[in-house]
């Protein structure tokens, strides 16, 4: 039994294949919670001190994100939250969406869309087994062969059509960006690698929704927040040149399908603006400037 004991111990995620016994049991739902919550209060924390130039506070909350166990304890974290029993893998609900325009492009042309998925942790969510799509990975810090590790906001912009996507799938990833006028410039950035929505004109499947965005976020942060709620995100999305196509709310969090439009992108400014007071509501917020 020891021997046994001893080969349960907890591995990086970073290790490689999965273990052929039984994996340890995971960290509750509160312990996972408080984790991601706490990872995201020290990057916020991090973030103020590098735009202050305090070089020890800096390194102070690196040391105690450190001791944590840094972005791969994190991403083990949001893996166990992707478990069936806590709300599973967030691109069954895309799929539930597309599914019938997907099938239908499929049946006329046999093509498959691409797709571009930032943050991703797994090769075999529910987007990689449709058989619709052909898939580029990236994330902060890979955690599998299969995903490329990249920044999305360092990521040369497309130079050419070769280079763009039908879709990019941007799931849990925007409220881990640690200040909200960074959160405004990523979403920005998306729909410079979009395909131009006249690409879609002939294909009645397809036109209804593409190409797009598939956001993800922490209910909280639309539901909750002194600065965010949906028509304020709505305002936002629409002035870089989304249109809303599908919506979805549950008590952990919002799902949202955007549709890139032809029209040029409204010029407008999102300071951070407090739209609902009070002392037990969060401080998610998105600018854009």
């Amino acid at each position: 039994m020891m021997a046994v004991k001893k080969k349960r111990q907890q591995k990086s995620l970073a290790a490689g294949r999965p273990p052929t016994i039984q994996r340890p049991k995971s960290i509750t739902r509160t312990a996972t919670k408080a984790l991601i919550n706490k990872h995201h209060l020290l990057e916020k924390r991090k973030q103020q001190a590098i735009s202050k130039g305090d070089k020890a506070e800096e390194t102070l909350i690196t040391s105690e994100i450190d001791s944590l166990g840094g972005l791969e304890r994190y991403q083990e974290a949001s893996l166990q939250g992707q478990r069936h029993d806590r709300g599973g893998d967030s691109s069954r609900v895309l799929m539930q969406w597309l599914e019938t325009c997907l099938s239908s492009h499929k049946e006329a042309c046999g093509e498959q869309l691409r797709m571009l998925e930032v943050g991703a942790l797994s090769t075999q969510n529910a987007c990689s087994k449709s058989g619709y799509f052909d898939i580029e990975r990236i994330d902060l810090n890979s955690q599998e062969k299969g995903i490329l590790q990249q920044d999305f906001m360092e990521r040369p912009l497309p130079q050419g059509n070769a280079e763009e996507f039908d879709i990019i799938s941007l799931s849990l990833v925007l409220n881990f960006v640690p200040d909200p006028q960074g959160r405004g410039e990523m979403l920005r950035r998306t729909t410079q690698f979009l395909y131009d929505p006249g690409r879609y004109i002939t294909s009645l499947p397809l036109s209804p929704s593409f190409p797009c965005l598939f956001l993800v976020l922490p209910a909280p942060c639309v539901t909750n927040s002194r600065y965010m709620d949906e028509e304020r995100l709505t305002g936002i999305m629409t002035s870089i040149g989304y249109t809303m196509t599908e919506s979805k709310t549950t008590q952990r969090l919002v799902y949202y399908l955007w549709r890139k439009e032809s029209k040029r992108p409204v010029k407008s400014s999102f300071p951070k603006k407090e739209l609902r007071p009070g002392s037990f509501r969060n401080n998610f917020a998105i600018v854009l400037k």
